[in-house]
């Protein structure tokens, strides 16, 4: 079932090519992105981001020098800036291994985020739970809804393949974006005939 939704949102949306990223230090960058887009519209992060590499602040070099003040003013665009200014510094700061446990005990760093990171900047296979994935997945009719009973049933019956993951979350806030909003549209979606919501 997971596959026959990816194979038909990859059909009508293409490959997402997850995750868009500006500077040559990729990696970076998207622990950065991963921090900034939470609670807010990933054009907020855009904005922050490219503030930031104006700046040459998207290293670590850069964020664990810069003033916690004025890094939050150049992120400011993404929302809740001191809170994550601060994120950005523990991040910048840390020194052991990566790993979600790891990753976890920071402040700020939750499960989503940390799978986000682990997933886009490292390549471990980590299904990322979102907004979207679960809104999509209660309305097709999964009855899983923990992060961990969603990040299961993925990760579960998927063939364990990074490449895969990301495109299958890509799609899935594409589907999110133009479909399955809080007020759905359901007629223009791709996976309606898989969808308890839409029957």
């Amino acid at each position: 079932m997971l596959m026959k939704i990816y194979e038909k949102l990859l059909s009508e949306f293409g490959e997402q090519k997850w995750w868009p990223t500006i500077s040559k230090n990729r990696r970076f960058e998207i622990i950065v992105g991963a921090i900034l887009t939470q609670n807010t519209a990933w054009k907020n992060v855009e904005k922050a981001i490219r503030n930031l590499d104006k700046k040459n602040m998207l290293s670590k070099s850069g964020i664990k020098n810069i003033p916690e003040k004025d890094l939050a003013m150049l992120i400011k665009p993404a929302g809740y800036y001191n809170q994550k200014a601060k994120k950005l510094k523990l991040v910048a700061n840390f020194k052991g291994r990566i790993t979600r446990e790891n990753l976890l005990g920071i402040w700020g760093i939750g499960k989503e985020t940390a799978d986000s990171i682990l997933l886009y900047a490292y390549d471990r296979p980590y299904f990322v739970i979102d907004a979207y994935t679960k809104r999509i997945m209660k309305r097709i009719g999964f009855k899983e809804d923990s992060y961990e009973e969603l990040q299961n049933l993925f990760q579960n019956n998927l063939p364990k393949d990074v490449k895969i993951y990301k495109e299958f979350h890509a799609l899935l806030v594409e589907l999110g974006k133009r479909c399955c909003m809080k007020k759905p549209k359901c007629d223009k979606c791709p996976v309606k005939d898989v969808c308890r919501f839409y029957g």
